[in-house]
């Protein structure tokens, strides 16, 4: 199930990934209604096809879900291909796991059936003004960041470390934005929960613990004497440029 239409321009373009139809028909018409151009696609093979050019959707509306690959791995794969589109996971699974194992596939949010659609509308409405807001300005730390042994870009997401390209995933890439936002700050691994992952009073910490370990892997010249992500007893984490 695929729709058309030629992307008109200055229109917000949304590719909705679902398979119950009737679900897909709802979601179509009232983000059109939004104002925006919705594409339908109900496999996750229909909707690599149309995700080949990168640059075709502001947003994607993904569920988990599907009959030929789950929503997990199709957004992995995006990821992995350099497409960082903005997608919104629908999933009838509201355990903390799945949303931690979403956001970490490189979703930039999470919904669970069944919801509400002006909170699905006001999510849309989030992840375009985000993206549109970026795309406009930028952000200070954007572009030329040193950290360590590597350098990031956080527009084209390239990364080098001792000269060498290293792919990171979309929360790599985010929970290291928010440390260079804010240099020789404590923060702790509550507020990294609810900053980067949006999740609130989770029961562990490890999750943090973990990905601060992946980072200082890839840019500490000693992962065991970190210099740049650095534990702060107690309290979090401090990252030092």
């Amino acid at each position: 199930m695929t729709g058309e239409g030629a992307r008109e321009p200055g229109v917000p373009s949304v590719l909705v990934v679902e398979d119950e139809d009737h679900l897909a028909a709802g979601l179509k018409l009232n983000l059109e209604l939004e104002g925006y151009a919705v594409e339908l696609a109900g496999t996750a093979r229909a909707a690599g096809e149309l995700l080949l050019d990168a640059g075709r959707f502001d947003a994607i509306v993904l569920d988990v879900m599907l009959p030929d690959l789950d929503g997990f791995s199709l957004c992995a794969r995006l990821r992995r291909a350099g497409n960082y589109t903005p997608v919104i996971m629908l999933t009838a699974r509201a355990s903390a796991e799945d949303r931690v194992r979403g956001l970490e596939a490189g979703a930039d949010d999470y919904l669970v059936k069944p919801f509400d659609l002006n909170e699905l509308l006001a999510r849309v409405r989030s992840v375009l003004r985000r993206q549109a807001w970026n795309l406009r300005n930028g952000r200070p730390v954007r572009r030329g960041v040193t950290i360590g042994e590597g350098s990031v870009d956080f527009e084209s997401h390239e990364v080098l470390v001792r000269g060498e390209a290293v792919k990171l995933t979309r929360l790599e890439l985010d929970l290291l934005r928010f440390f260079v936002e804010h240099p020789g700050k404590v923060i702790s691994r509550d507020t990294l929960l609810e900053e980067v992952w949006k999740l609130r009073n989770y029961s562990t910490a490890r999750t943090v613990d973990n990905f601060i370990s992946r980072l200082r892997r890839h840019f500490e010249r000693d992962a065991q004497e970190p210099q740049h992500f650095l534990s702060v007893r107690g309290a979090g984490y401090k990252f030092v440029p």
